[in-house]
């Protein structure tokens, strides 16, 4: 396959591990320069020495996309170097710690929502009046499965992962015609970071088949071709679009009440009850 992204620039916010680094890596295959835009230094400059090591581009900026600061040097760094921007993909995201929403605070509220949406405005903002001038550029959203159906374990954060996915629908219709796509993806039962599957399912992998309709777990690199997808030209007529990336979950399964632990009141995974 010729490569989908050449001479593209390209930033990926949380790029140091799990879907990001992922993109990252697969973008600098197909021939974008990736900058790695994540809060944690020593890892982002690993992601970008393997990608180097493999004959990609790539550099890091470390930054915090809930600190304004940051984001404007990030804006500044990537503009005043490449003199452009071609991708951006609003990757960063964190569910934090399941809050059943009668025992929630605002506190709480605040952070899940500096985590999962107020950013994407926030980078988004800032790199849009680029993409605009040049009438070229994609912008990939990524949200959650958990966006697009209920939620129960914690509605707040479901709230705010639909929110990206309504926000990515309105600015794309909004931009479409100036020459900027707008898209997303949906990921569950993906093995990252912030959900280990590997620590989490040691007694359960058998279950893999019951659980997800595709019969086995996410990989980053399973949400990376997706998100590379919508960030080519071979998405060019796709508009406003979140593709929920989730071995088929969204369309086949839901939520079930559990008693099987104190404290624990919903279960999406095939156990006793």
């Amino acid at each position: 396959m010729e490569p989908l992204l050449d001479g593209r620039i390209a930033v990926v916010t949380g790029a140091a591990h799990g879907i990001g680094r992922a993109t990252a890596a697969l973008f600098a295959e197909h021939g974008a320069t990736v900058v790695i835009a994540d809060v944690d230094a020593p890892a982002s400059a690993e992601a970008a020495d393997v990608i180097v090591a493999a004959g990609g581009n790539a550099e890091t900026f470390v930054t915090d996309v809930r600190v304004p600061d940051d984001v404007d040097r990030l804006r500044d760094h990537v503009l005043g170097t490449h003199g452009r921007i071609d991708v951006l993909v609003n990757n960063v995201g964190h569910y934090l710690r399941t809050t059943p929403f009668d025992r929630s605070e605002p506190n709480g509220w605040q952070d899940l929502y500096e985590i999962n949406l107020l950013h994407v405005f926030r980078v988004t903002r800032a790199f849009l009046p680029a993409m605009l001038e040049q009438q070229r550029g994609a912008i990939v959203n990524v949200s959650s499965v958990e966006g697009a159906r209920g939620y129960p374990p914690d509605p707040v954060y479901g709230a705010f992962k639909a929110a990206v996915i309504h926000f990515t629908k309105c600015l794309a219709v909004d931009v479409a015609g100036r020459g900027v796509r707008v898209n997303g993806v949906g990921p569950d039962l993906t093995q990252s970071q912030q959900v280990d599957y590997e620590q989490l399912d040691t007694g359960g992998r058998n279950l893999w088949p019951i659980w997800a309709p595709l019969g086995r777990r996410g990989e980053p690199e399973d949400q990376a071709r997706a998100i590379l997808f919508l960030a080519s030209d071979l998405s060019e007529f796709i508009v406003g679009q979140t593709l929920l990336t989730d071995g088929g979950t969204g369309a086949a399964g839901g939520w079930f009440r559990t008693n099987r632990r104190e404290g624990r009141r919903w279960t999406n995974r095939p156990i006793d009850p």
